[in-house]
């Protein structure tokens, strides 16, 4: 069963208009299958096969010529010198849409993209499904707080049930076949090939063991601020090694760092990233929550109910064709504020920066909230250049309320 992607218009409308045209994202998103669907009449190679890496080093331009244009050329970064002789194909030719890339390496694919391509190749990130694509819900526009956002997303609204189940199996296209793998199968296998093939091909790793302890580790940590300490005395590593690791579990497209929002004015901000598992059912496999009723009730709900919905914001940017880091920011900083009576750091989960305006988020995974949650949105007028726009907390509330003039009660479903 093939499940419409809400990038489809984007990868068509980049690939028509440019040389060449490069997707990234993590392992079995589903950037070949959607190729094979948009282009089913496009050769396609993979450069982790020995065979074709062997021949294509030892002549490139006989290799690339051999199979012509347009080409689909899979995990290209396991073979950046094509990248050079490309580049002398693509500088002869005014013709668009001749090769199409992929890979599951984000930085080593776009450092050989950047280097030789540079100007010639569009790029799309590819993420797991979305909710929006699960209910086939025909709306494409990124998550937002404005007005026109807010009454244009009604329009398109439908009710997601059993949502604790979507959280724990998680959104890897596979497990949505019409018959599906085993959910535990699926991510031991996963997180097998993951560490053999992409891991191994930057780390060289030599205990296999020790990185499966860190990947629990960092799982564990999911919507927390990182700390490369606290997780080096969880396994027993150097902060080093740690940092090298997360870095490369970036890359990979295995976790998300939120970066933190602070100016001159907000002078008590902490500055480091926050961390995301980037699929919910990934690390719920890896922390071992082995049910949706588990998780649900479990004592990390919370985090992972604030994990999926900062990774359902961050797919509505990706397949609207936005770089969603330059929107998305959360605030923690030494501010005190009481809650019920009792004092804590101000914190924001989430800021979205939009056309010099501040929107403040705040996730519950209850459906009953108070305007007191959103106690910590006044910080943000401190920022004397930018306003603060309307506020919200994301809940499991049925209807979109007004709490206050600035702030709404806002349902899941309206992402």
């Amino acid at each position: 069963m093939y499940i419409q992607r809400a990038i489809e218009s984007y990868i068509l409308k980049n690939y028509s208009s440019s040389k060449a045209l490069a997707l990234t994202g993590a392992r079995q998103v589903g950037k070949t299958t959607v190729t094979k669907h948009l282009f089913p009449n496009v050769r396609r190679i993979n450069m982790k096969d020995q065979r074709l890496l062997t021949a294509s080093s030892e002549d490139s331009a006989l290799f690339l010529d051999s199979f012509g244009r347009p080409l689909f050329i899979d995990e290209v970064q396991a073979a950046p010198f094509l990248l050079s002789q490309i580049k002398v194909i693509l500088d002869d030719v005014n013709s668009k849409g001749n090769y199409i890339f992929s890979g599951s390496q984000k930085w080593e694919l776009m450092k050989g993209l950047t280097e030789s391509l540079a100007g010639m190749v569009s790029v799309l990130e590819m993420t797991t499904l979305s909710m929006r694509e699960l209910n086939h819900i025909d709306f494409f526009q990124p998550f937002s707080l404005t007005e026109a956002y807010l009454s244009e997303r009604e329009k398109h609204l439908k009710k997601y049930d059993n949502l604790w189940h979507f959280i724990h199996n998680g959104f890897y296209p596979e497990l949505y076949d019409d018959s599906p793998r085993a959910w535990d199968d699926y991510y031991r296998d996963y997180v097998a090939t993951y560490i053999d093939r992409d891991v191994y091909d930057i780390l060289k790793i030599r205990d296999e063991r020790l990185f499966y302890r860190f990947l629990v580790s960092v799982a564990a940590r999911t919507g927390n601020i990182l700390n490369y300490a606290n997780i080096a005395d969880d396994i027993g590593a150097d902060s080093e090694t740690v940092k090298s690791w997360i870095g490369v579990l970036e890359k990979t497209g295995i976790i998300y760092l939120l970066q933190p929002y602070f100016n001159s004015h907000l002078n008590r901000a902490i500055k480091s990233p926050k961390l995301y598992f980037r699929d919910t059912g990934l690390a719920a496999y890896l922390t071992n929550w082995t049910t949706a009723a588990q998780l649900q009730n479990g004592a990390m709900n919370g985090a992972f109910y604030e994990t999926f919905v900062v990774n359902e914001i961050i797919k509505s940017y990706i397949n609207a064709g936005k770089d969603y880091s330059r929107f998305l920011f959360y605030y923690r900083g030494k501010d005190k504020r009481k809650v019920s009576g009792q004092e804590s750091d101000s914190e924001i989960d989430l800021i979205i920066e939009e056309n010099n305006t501040l929107y403040p988020i705040e996730i519950k995974k209850t459906g009953n909230v108070r305007s007191d949650m959103a106690g910590a949105f006044p910080i943000l007028d401190k920022d004397i250049e930018k306003k603060r726009g309307t506020g919200a907390i994301i809940c499991r509330s049925d209807y979109r309320l007004k709490l206050r003039d600035n702030l709404y009660a806002l349902p899941i479903e309206y992402i």
